[in-house]
């Protein structure tokens, strides 16, 4: 229904100015939830309860249907039962409105009958050219616009600001509303997406994107529907300097990958997710907590320039906890230039030391104060000009209770705040301003905080969790997105009817693409393995080759470290004849191949989610695969740079940079080389289910393809990283 659900649209849809309320009664608790929503949000507007048998509805004139509206309502909020809903559509249609909110369930979510039923109520919405929310949805509030058919508790006083919200989970919404009215962070548009028939997540991702009044926007996901549109949608965030925020929900156990390669246990749903979000700069996070707090300081805060930070607090514990956290986010923490350290010392007591970070100590509590301004401040204005950091921590506004009952003390901290705010808009770096405990502000500190601008992160554990996500979304904007497709090779159709191919078909397709292979040859006698083994040279493995066995060790077909010719022998009769007695397997013959040692053996397999397409995992491969599972993940296509970064990323890095007594990787080829697997695996279109290289050797500048499994079946279509 694109032709409906515009940009322009939308912008209508979540601004109504006039809401009519079908199924209104005063015993009914979602239309009393609408009422306060209308209130919370200041709406200003026509509010006209609609029910058959009612004269009245909370003191407000009814009228029996939409049919006798004097004239049309921009939205209709449709909260009778599921059978009732496609008459008031038809009602909706005659009267002019143009949009629509169904509260109802019992559709996609209910099963094949449901699923019928939301199909004909999208196709007779879209016939009245109406654009539906839901069904099975709360409704939406927009804070700025002053609009809320939203049929759920919301925290008063709600406060606008600067964080888009979009769920596919009404009830949440009220808890995310609560734990940012407690923060004293403010919301834009927040949208309950219902089961998303005609309004889904990439729309309401596009309307938030170009919303004027959202900075950020926030996500609780517990499925992907559209990836391709999810995609597009991230990226349009991307190049607006939008951050998305997400919270995931639902992590399941393994896609669709075929479970004959390692990389499909890998690839798991879940895994996958993160790597969608890492290629589409989203952050995700792993709580509501987190959700809003990251929100909140990407919305309010000057977002820093650099991972640089001073701290100024009036607690050595509280430097302690900082600098523990912020090591566990890669934050550093430089010393102060001199001129810096000189600054600060005129504001602190003899026994304190001016160092990164700072402890005014608690000293200045011990005199009575007459002016407004205190150590902790003063010393923040002196850090401000040092040349070393990035942005400042501020860990120096407490906020009470309520007003202080003494005016002077009153007076003082007012006139704090209000220098504080001056100060973190004319600072020359930014001042993150942050509480020691994530604990709710206040009234008359939401109050105190809003009058002046000034954003409180919500203690030293979430607020340095959300410092490390903002930093990494801001590093990220630069390679978020999408690569270029890697040149790859032309078209391949599997062997047969597609299922495993035979490792020699699966040495033919990676090599024809630039891998390099250990050297190996498929033979179908003893004499001819001999002769092999001794071009080849000894030591030599040898391995039946069938396209009906893929985990060959498990039945005895293979043989390593053969260094004689009576060994070639024996294990050529030997692995031949394991294969022969496997039911059903067409045994193409044996490879004989060199033997490796030393060096690092790493995974580079390609799998097919069933939502998003090819993903490549990299990772330590042969007997460490599983036992370490150290892996790293992104959707296909790659760009060398890329992969090089994935490499860096495993907690077996030092490894291939010569720890432990190996020669350092060539990394840049080693890229190459897994790109060109990349390349096979695109060779494929979209008959691949899993190309795996397990191992792959590398020692130094030699990289090697030691075991080959390539899995096709019938075409599918592209996912979204195609």
């Amino acid at each position: 229904m694109s032709e409906l659900v515009t940009p322009e649209r939308l912008r209508e849809f979540f601004a109504p100015r006039s809401l009519a309320v079908v199924g209104a009664s005063d015993t009914s608790a979602w239309a009393q939830f609408i009422a306060a929503s209308c209130a919370a949000t200041g709406f200003s507007g026509s509010l006209i309860p609609v029910h058959p048998k009612h004269e009245t509805v909370f003191g407000r004139p009814a009228v029996r249907s939409l049919r006798d509206l004097a004239e049309p309502v921009d939205m209709a909020f449709i909260m009778v039962p599921t059978h009732a809903v496609a008459d008031v559509i038809e009602d909706a249609g005659a009267a002019g409105v143009r949009n629509a909110i169904v509260l109802a369930g019992g559709y996609h979510e209910a099963g094949p009958e449901g699923q019928a039923a939301q199909a004909r109520l999208v196709e007779q919405a879209a016939r009245h050219g109406i654009v539906l929310l839901g069904p099975n949805c709360l409704g939406f509030l927009n804070a700025h616009a002053h609009a809320g058919p939203f049929a759920l508790t919301v925290p008063l006083p709600l406060r606008a600001g600067p964080v888009g919200l979009a769920l596919q989970s009404g009830a949440l919404a009220s808890v995310m509303l609560a734990f940012a009215r407690a923060r004293a962070i403010g919301v834009s548009t927040v949208v309950s997406l219902g089961n998303e028939s005609m309004i889904g997540t990439a729309d309401v991702l596009d309307y938030l994107v170009a919303d004027e009044q959202t900075r950020v926007i926030c996500l609780f996901l517990e499925e992907i529907r559209e990836p391709d549109r999810f995609a597009r949608a991230a990226e349009a965030a991307g190049r607006a300097g939008k951050p998305i925020v997400a919270l995931k929900a639902g992590a399941s156990a393994v896609g669709q990958a075929s479970a004959l390669a390692h990389t499909g246990s890998i690839a798991g749903d879940d895994a996958v997710v993160d790597a969608v979000f890492l290629r589409y700069n989203v952050i995700r996070v792993t709580s509501i907590e987190e959700l809003i707090g990251t929100a909140g300081l990407l919305g309010y805060d000057r977002w820093p320039g650099g991972r640089r930070m001073g701290v100024v607090t009036a607690s050595g514990g509280a430097c302690g906890i900082i600098a523990d956290r912020a090591s566990a986010q890669g934050i550093q923490i430089p010393p102060f230039a001199a001129s810096t350290v000189e600054a600060i010392k005129a504001h602190l007591p003899s026994f304190a030391v001016a160092a990164n970070p700072l402890d005014v100590t608690g000293y200045m509590l011990a005199n009575a104060r007459t002016e407004a301004l205190s150590a902790v401040d003063l010393a923040l204005d002196a850090t401000l000009a040092d040349p070393g950091l990035d942005f400042v921590l501020f860990n120096g506004l407490t906020l009470p209770d309520g007003r202080p009952p003494d005016e002077g003390a009153a007076s003082r901290l007012e006139e704090r705040a209000r220098w504080l705010g001056e100060r973190i808009v004319s600072s020359p770096i930014p001042i993150i301003s942050m509480g020691s405990t994530c604990v709710d502000v206040s009234a008359y500190g939401r109050e105190l905080l809003g009058a002046n601008d000034i954003h409180l992160l919500g203690g030293f554990e979430a607020g340095v969790q959300a410092l490390g996500n903002a930093l990494r979304w801001l590093e990220n904007r630069s390679v978020a997105a999408a690569p270029t497709l890697l040149a790859g090779g032309a078209s391949h159709v599997g062997p047969g009817s597609g299922g495993p191919w035979s490792e020699a078909a699966a040495r033919d397709l990676v090599g024809g693409c630039g891998v390099p292979l250990v050297p190996a040859e498929l033979v179908t006698s003893a004499d001819e393995a001999v002769r092999a083994a001794e071009r080849i040279g000894l030591p030599v493995a040898l391995k039946v080759c069938s396209a009906q066995i893929t985990h060959k060790s498990d039945i005895g077909g293979v043989a390593l470290g053969l260094d004689s010719e009576a060994q070639v022998r024996e294990a050529y009769l030997r692995v031949r004849a394991a294969g022969e007695a496997v039911p059903g397997a067409v045994v193409d013959g044996v490879l004989v191949t060199a033997m490796r040692s030393g060096g690092v053996e790493l995974l580079a397999g390609v799998t097919v989610d069933r939502t998003f397409g090819p993903v490549l995992a990299v990772g330590l491969g042969g007997v460490w695969t599983e036992l370490l599972a150290d892996t790293s993940l992104r959707l296909l296509p790659v760009t060398p740079d890329e992969v090089k970064r994935m490499l860096g990323e495993l907690r077996g890095a030092p490894l291939l940079r010569g720890a432990r007594g190996t020669r350092p990787a060539d990394l840049d080829a080693l890229a190459g080389v897994i790109a060109s697997v990349c390349d096979a695996a695109a060779s494929l279109d979209g008959s691949l289910r899993a190309l795996e290289v397990n191992p792959l050797w590398v020692d130094g500048d030699r990289i090697e393809a030691l075991d080959v499994l390539v899995v096709t079946g019938p075409q599918e279509r592209k996912g979204a990283g195609s």
